[in-house]
């Protein structure tokens, strides 16, 4: 048997020879500089060839084995409620974060533990992020040093973010990367442990075929070690660290290094959008005149089987850039991921080529099965997603819209939505909206009011989406664009929800409530700030940017970061240049600081903001330095910025996670999301409509939180959270603490309470007519046309968000604001009803009109 075997070898060996005669040769020149250029010419053809598709846009789907892998990411989805790609999973430990204070928190203790890897997808990063507050005495959980500690230690770190078009946005991403690589130079502890990702690529040499300019990556989650991750609406980034009382002043006479939000990070898109990021420390708005815009933002931490679908949900799309953009980068490797391997690596993106550039690293770092992930909590949860051909290379996935429809048609009690848009149709007559969980809400109504049942649809959106401007201003079109796609979503027009619930006899207003947050404080500008400022010479604008010279001034400054790219704000003439200016800057403070008297002691607040909370006293009581006509000009007020995105229906079901309520995160093909279904097992007595019900744990103190807080039911918060069990991460050992101990509790546990919702209409009514009368606060149901706002606003000029009439007697506003319980107003239906909202033009056209959507 062995001769014959011996004879067959020699006889395949030399017909090998015969069909291969050059393999010798090829072994020989393999590791030669010939091998090596040959290599790189078979690159560049491939490179060239990448022209050939822009006439063949399925150029991703038309090969057999890609075809092979979308038809069998299409039977797994088959199998799955959504038709989502991501299985439902019993056993997860799911615990809910309102607010960047309680959320950020839990990030920096997450990310301190990391052993192996982090995983971070965002929109928007800031490396010089402060995750925990006053930043002046937690200097060393600055984001940057958090991560800088973790790859030190060996943790291997994968970040993705969104390359933005940088005509269009000022996230400045090219930062972003630049700061991250710079961390760990070469010959350094971590060197080569953090790897950033930019997408979509805007290389018309590159990828032509490929470019994306409408539409982005607007994903948020962290993935740690495969045994935790995080998900919602909260990017790392400047504008989003708050805390209920929802504070508008930053002004500290008692010490700057009492501020809460240094440089970029102090922010108001109302009056100025972010500028120059890359220059973290500069803010060109001044503190002491103007209040920052709050942001109200939810999020979640999971520990369980679902890890391992956002995980993988990161590596297709880390796999997926690596092909579209870094193929021939060996900075990168290709990422496998235990479980999808082998003949079902295509799933996640993995490629083979001849000659890979980069290699191939198995994750997780240690088995899959020491990650501990099965039998954790109560939570059966979902992961789905709208992902497409352009952001993960997948066919088109809008399993996010079908989680939504479906939650909301089959609603018996209530539909609680917080959003940051609100842009749906209700059919197909609405072009260009085309997600339908419009229809969705008009059949839940239609069928509570032909069934006679009580049934409410509550709506939290910003009163004016996020961008800089006067409303009257030309430059402001796109945001009245968005807000009249908005209103007639809403309710203008026969297709509208509102007309299409009447259009069926049944009396919409008996059931759609839609409200906004809104927030005021008073700037402390003491008459000793004016004092030491007149003294010193040195305003306190100047001293405020000292102040984050000196906290967060450690930038980047060799001439390229560590993969020897360059970032504008680097080099030694940049190092040079911020030198002399912080030399200058820091004199500057000191003069100031100098001019303090000796004993002197603040008297007035910092802010007054937690008056709005429960148990803090009459703001009428508050002490001013100074005369009250002086305080007058201090008052200020503005929108409470809702960038949540969240759904809870029946105090049973919560989606939560990164996807506005618009085409642009419903259709899929748009932008990129991720969010997480999520229903608790461990069921609560409780009571709906006045009968006995079993609600969902998580469900149920998750609206209650919420609503509290909304109301002013909640007491504010301090700064630190260190013994905040809601600023924890996940964990058997830190649940959610759902503020149970006093009567408020019990008073929301009814959703559909008579008491609760005159309680919730009152303080919405009473709020919104004392930001009217004091504010004039934009916009209003009395401006239906732009001409009423010429007698609504104060003239252009004037600083936004003030007090209108200057004369008004100071007690008089004091009392007035002493009224003023929560952040409820409501949405002002009427606004802008008899005007053009969005003239067709340069801004607003048909090929424009998807990206307001």
């Amino acid at each position: 048997m062995f001769s014959s075997h011996h004879h067959d070898g020699a006889h395949s060996d030399l017909a090998d020879r015969l069909k291969h005669p050059f393999r010798e040769l090829k072994e020989k020149l393999k590791d030669t500089n010939l091998h090596e250029a040959k290599v790189n010419l078979i690159h560049q053809k491939h490179k060239i060839g990448k022209f050939a598709n822009l006439f063949n846009p399925e150029h991703r789907h038309d090969e057999e084995h890609e075809k092979a892998c979308d038809e069998k990411r299409n039977r797994i989805a088959d199998q799955h409620r959504f038709k989502s790609y991501f299985p439902e999973r019993d056993g997860n430990l799911i615990k809910w974060y309102v607010d960047g204070r309680n959320y950020f928190w839990a990030v920096s203790v997450a990310l301190e533990q990391a052993k192996e890897t982090i995983y971070i997808a965002d929109w928007w990063l800031s490396p010089e992020l402060f995750l925990r507050r006053p930043p002046y005495f937690n200097q060393e959980w600055r984001l940057d040093k958090i991560l800088k500690r973790r790859a030190e230690a060996g943790v291997k770190i994968y970040i993705v973010v969104y390359r933005e078009v940088e005509a269009a946005l000022t996230c400045n991403s090219a930062h972003t990367k630049h700061a991250l690589q710079n961390l760990c130079p070469k010959e350094s502890p971590g060197y080569g442990n953090i790897k950033v990702m930019r997408h979509p690529d805007h290389n018309v040499l590159e990828n032509a075929a490929d470019m994306t300019f409408y539409w982005a990556h607007h994903e948020k989650f962290i993935v740690i070690d495969y045994a935790m991750a995080f998900i919602g609406g909260l990017d790392l980034c400047f504008g989003r660290w708050d805390d209920h009382q929802h504070i508008l002043s930053d002004v500290h006479p008692e010490g700057v290094a009492n501020e809460i939000w240094p440089g970029q990070d102090f922010n108001n898109n109302r009056v100025m959008d972010f500028k120059n990021v890359q220059d973290w420390k500069q803010n060109e708005l001044s503190k002491d005149e103007y209040g920052r815009m709050p942001w109200h933002d939810v999020a979640m931490g999971v520990i369980g089987p679902c890890v391992y679908d956002i995980a993988e949900h990161f590596v297709l799309r880390w796999n997926f850039i690596k092909r579209d953009k870094y193929k021939r980068d060996d900075r990168f490797d290709w990422l496998e991921i235990q479980g999808r391997q082998d003949v079902d690596e295509d799933l996640v993106g993995v490629q083979r080529p001849k000659h890979p550039v980069g290699g191939y690293v198995l994750h997780p770092l240690t088995p899959l099965g020491s990650k501990n992930l099965d039998d954790r909590g109560t939570l059966h949860a979902q992961v789905v997603r709208s992902s497409a051909d352009w952001s993960s290379g997948i066919l088109t996935d809008h399993t996010i819209q079908n989680a939504y429809s479906e939650v909301i048609r089959s609603a018996q009690y209530y539909v609680y939505i917080e959003n940051q848009f609100f842009i749906t149709a209700t059919g197909d007559q609405q072009s260009p909206i085309h997600n339908t969980v419009g229809r969705a809400i008009v059949d839940a109504c239609v069928r509570a009011g032909k069934e006679k049942r009580k049934f409410r649809v509550i709506i939290i959106i910003p009163a004016i989406p996020g961008f800089a401007g006067d409303l009257r201003d030309d430059a402001a079109t796109g945001t009245r664009a968005i807000m009249d796609y908005q209103y007639k979503s809403i309710c203008r027009g026969k297709h509208s929800i509102f007309e299409q619930i009447r259009a069926q006899g049944v009396n919409p207003e008996d059931y759609i409530f839609l409200f906004n947050l809104r927030s005021y404080d008073r700037l402390n500008r003491t008459p000793e700030i004016r004092r030491q400022e007149e003294e010193s010479g040195v305003k306190y604008r100047d001293v405020q940017r000292a102040e984050a010279e000196e906290i967060m001034g450690e930038g980047i400054h060799d001439p390229a970061d560590s993969e020897g790219e360059r970032d504008e704000h680097t080099g030694k003439r940049e190092e040079q240049r911020e030198a002399k200016e912080n030399m200058r800057s820091n004199e500057a403070k000191g003069r100031f600081e100098a001019a303090r008297r000796k004993g002197y002691e603040t008297k007035s607040a910092s802010s007054v903001a937690h008056h709005a909370m429960a148990n803090t006293g009459k703001l009428s009581e508050e002490v001013w330095e100074g005369d009250p006509e002086e305080e007058v000009d201090n008052w200020i007020q503005e929108e409470l910025y809702v960038h949540a995105k969240l759904l809870i229906v029946d105090d049973r079901i919560v989606i939560c996670g990164s996807s506005n309520l618009n085409d642009r995160s419903q259709q899929g093909n748009h932008d990129s999301e991720l969010s997480i279904v999520m229903e608790d097992t461990d069921k609560v007595q409780s009571v709906m409509d006045g009968q006995p019900f079993e609600a969902g744990r998580h469900a149920a103190t998750l609206r209650r939180y919420l609503w509290r807080e909304h109301l002013g039911l909640l007491p504010p918060q301090p700064h630190d959270a260190s013994n905040d069990p809601n600023a924890q991460p996940p964990g058997e050992d830190s649940p959610n603490d759902a503020w149970d101990r006093d009567e408020s509790y019990k008073f929301v546990q009814d959703p559909m309470s008579d008491d609760l919702w005159s309680m919730w209409t009152t303080n919405a009514t009473t709020n919104t007519q004392v930001f009217r009368h004091l504010f004039h606060a934009d916009p209003d149901d009395h401006v239906k046309t732009f001409n009423d706002y010429n007698t609504f606003l104060p003239p252009k000029g004037v600083k936004a968000g003030h007090i209108f009439d200057r004369f008004l007697p100071p007690d008089d506003i004091r009392k007035k604001l002493d009224q003023v319980k929560g952040h409820l107003v409501w949405m002002p239906l009427d606004y802008l009803k008899d005007a053009n909202m969005a003239e067709t033009g340069l801004q607003v056209n048909p090929w424009t009109e998807s990206v307001f959507t």
